[in-house]
């Protein structure tokens, strides 16, 4: 009987005309890079401030400087995925990350374990577009509607590294230092070398792309665009009138860009396509109130757990549990159906209750009700991330899925950094229970406005019908 090579039967299954599902497993473990780098630090950063001698304020530049290379970093790398295709921008990528570990493990001084973090957020920002773009053309090559269980698979599993990514930093620092949570980047970069060089596609384009011509880089534009953004996220980082000139920035900087962007033949970012496309406009908004009020909860009521409920930190972190189990079971439960708007109505409804729920507590309140807020949150986000990118999927130009899959991440990050200033600004004398209350109505307000914002866009019925 004559043994049929590898290649061949993979080619059959890619032929047989369903999804390729070789795709999936590094698709996720490419994905769960950025999440498990963002969450890790967290447990890491007071054992690195002790080794460097580092004040928290420098410290913070580990978390920030992550941020603000994945903000940048996401929707350029999704525009050479756009140019390239996705597997030379997987492999780089990942090996990037690789790289980046074993010059943090190395790191001799806190400048150069940052610079490690800013290359592990370079690194980390080209799976996810990339796994997009192969998830558009498996759709255009099958004539699959919507790929909402694979979809759904991505969502969960970044959920979930986010989730267990402290607890292992955690076993990590115990085994053996702050250095082994840079060091396992080598094996993970490792293990999606091999899997993508084995079974990324090395021709792949989205019916779309094919049928556009080609075009150079826009490296002019993608540079304005990076200092445009780099600026804005800063100022946002530590709002004051001291850094009016970062607006300065930003106000010359984004004309400059808008300006290139509307002449040049191949644009980085087509601003006629996008402006014209009001719903995938409206999904990015979503995305930054939606990530504003989630991470302003994460990062500001286990605060004042500590400080205004007098809890350990360890208790406070149990306390979170329900808020991660539920984003991570209602994802599980609705994510293969496709329609996005009824998730959204409920998502921007939980997030109303959680932030009204939260006018409530002080420091009396039982731990059942703090739970339950936790609850409703977690409800709100897993809702929302997932029909977000649902959105996305069926909004965005198919021959710009990875740009487009990466502005969605940045606008994330900004929402992040929105509600790093909020929380700063609200305890800047602690984190007490009348701050967590003007907290509260902060994100109460925008979480109304996320759903005023859904109510109105008509557009959304359409999406995952056919």
């Amino acid at each position: 009987m004559t043994r049929v090579p590898a290649a061949s039967r993979a080619g059959r299954r890619s032929d047989a005309g369903g999804f390729d599902r070789r795709l999936i497993a590094p698709m996720i473990l490419g994905s769960i890079l950025n999440p498990i780098n963002s969450s890790m630090l967290a447990v890491a950063l007071v054992p690195i401030g002790r080794w460097f001698h580092a004040s928290p304020a420098h410290t913070a530049w580990l978390v920030t400087g992550l941020y603000l290379a994945t903000a940048v970093g996401q929707p350029v790398i999704g525009r050479l995925v756009d140019t390239f295709g996705p597997r030379p921008l997987y492999l780089t990528g990942t090996a990037l990350v690789g790289v980046a570990g074993l010059l943090g493990v190395s790191a001799p001084s806190l400048g150069v374990l940052i610079v490690s973090r800013v290359l592990l957020g370079i690194g980390t920002s080209a799976a996810y577009p990339a796994s997009m773009f192969l998830l558009r053309a498996e759709a255009d090559r099958t004539g699959m509607r919507s790929p909402s269980g694979i979809l759904a698979a991505l969502s969960i599993s970044n959920q979930v590294i986010a989730v267990v990514g402290p607890t292992l930093g955690g076993l990590l620092i115990g085994a053996g230092g702050w250095h082994l949570i840079f060091a396992v980047n080598v094996p993970l970069s490792a293990a999606c070398l091999v899997l993508g060089a084995r079974r990324l596609p090395r021709r792949v384009t989205t019916s779309s792309a094919a049928a556009r011509p080609g075009g150079g880089l826009d490296v002019i534009g993608m540079a304005l665009f990076a200092g445009t953004l780099t600026a804005f996220m800063t100022f946002l980082m530590n709002p004051a009138w001291g850094l009016w000139w970062l607006l300065m920035i930003v106000a010359i900087t984004g004309t400059c860009f808008a300006v290139r962007e509307l002449r040049v033949a191949q644009p980085f970012l087509d601003l006629r396509v996008l402006g014209g496309n009001l719903p995938l406009l409206a999904t990015y908004g979503r995305q930054w109130l939606a990530y504003t009020t989630s991470y302003a909860f994460m990062y500001g009521f286990p605060q004042w757990l500590q400080d205004g409920r007098s809890l350990t930190p360890s208790a406070a972190g149990l306390l979170l549990l329900p808020m991660s189990a539920m984003a991570i079971a209602v994802t599980a439960l609705t994510g293969r159906r496709a329609e996005v708007r009824g998730k959204l109505v409920a998502g921007a409804a939980a997030q109303i209750a959680g932030c009204a729920a939260l006018l409530t507590a002080g420091s009396g309140s039982p731990m059942w009700l703090l739970a339950l807020i936790g609850a409703f949150v977690g409800v709100a986000q897993g809702l929302n991330g997932l029909a977000n990118q649902n959105a996305l999927y069926a909004q965005a130009d198919p021959a710009r899925m990875g740009s487009s899959a990466g502005l969605l991440r940045t606008f994330g990050y900004l929402g992040a950094l929105s509600a790093s200033a909020a929380d700063a600004a609200f305890y800047r004398h602690g984190a007490t229970t009348l701050g967590l209350h003007h907290l509260s109505l902060l994100l109460l307000g925008v979480s109304v406005l996320l759903l005023l914002g859904i109510l109105a866009d008509r557009s959304l019925r359409r999406v995952g019908r056919t």
